[in-house]
């Protein structure tokens, strides 16, 4: 088993009566919310806090793409992780990742994708999300009937631009680049890992096992409560022929963590 660490980067100074008088933390959450000034300071912590996951010796470290909402302040991970990619020396920079149907061209992806490649000197796990319906189609207006497809095209383009060695002419439904050239070339040949993050959806299943990725299933419902989604993706695993190495799957554990053990133990005193 290999152990990351996941940041969100939650703004950390809404008010205390932010869940009477607001209706969500996504999307219509009122930018009047947000002071700069203080974010400054958060950025500055998340970033020392990633810094020190990496130095106890972590596998890895992840970040994340989401946009218009308080509880992730990182609507560009790739700007996060090419900073730790100079802080940090030997520990993996996952960005889990870039949500491909929102990026047009998709090259974008593969090009920042390859420099944080090259920056950290070959560390990159590159994060491949169809990505959430508030971030697709409400923030970023996608038609969601389309979502799909526009995702499978920018996987094939961005594998193809990463894998070519000549310059070549794409001509899809959704994305039209006459001369695709990706400048730098990732360290890693012939390309990154790629982790595909879900949420039990079968299609996604099919995919990621088809094309041998590794499944990231983010549940906020614990071990026990994803089981029947697990063995379900084993088992479709085993159906599409593959074995049941377990680096074909990640699992997202929210772990809590009191300030210390006394006052751990007065909470539970209290609420017994």
């Amino acid at each position: 088993m290999k152990l990351m660490w996941f940041h969100l980067m939650p703004y950390t100074e809404l008010p205390d009566d932010f869940n009477k008088k607001h209706p969500s933390v996504w999307v219509d959450i009122h930018s009047s919310l947000f002071d700069p000034r203080r974010a400054h300071h958060m950025y500055n912590d998340f970033m020392d806090e990633l810094e020190f996951a990496a130095e106890c010796g972590l596998d890895a470290i992840c970040v994340n793409e989401h946009h218009s909402n308080g509880y992730g302040l990182m609507p560009s991970p790739n700007l996060i992780a090419s900073s730790l990619a100079r802080r940090t020396t030997d520990t993996a920079l996952c960005v889990m990742g870039n949500s491909l149907a929102l990026y047009n061209p998709p090259t974008r992806v593969a090009e920042e994708f390859a420099m944080i490649d090259c920056i950290s000197g070959g560390r990159l796990i590159a994060g491949f999300p169809v990505g959430s319906p508030m971030d697709t189609c409400y923030a970023y207006g996608q038609n969601p009937s389309l979502l799909r497809e526009r995702y499978y095209e920018a996987h094939d383009l961005i594998k193809k631009a990463w894998t070519a060695k000549e310059v070549f002419a794409w001509n899809g439904k959704h994305y039209q680049l006459p001369m695709v050239s990706i400048w730098p070339k990732s360290v890693q040949r012939p390309h990154p890992p790629i982790w595909v993050p879900g949420n039990a959806s079968p299609s996604t299943w099919d995919f990621v096992i088809k094309q041998d990725y590794s499944y990231c299933f983010l549940t906020y419902f614990g071990a026990k409560g994803a089981e029947h989604m697990v063995n379900g993706y084993w088992e479709r695993a085993e159906e599409l022929g593959r074995d049941r190495n377990p680096y074909r799957m990640g699992f997202l554990v929210p772990v809590g963590v009191s300030e210390t053990d006394e006052q751990s133990e007065a909470e539970y005193g209290a609420a017994a």
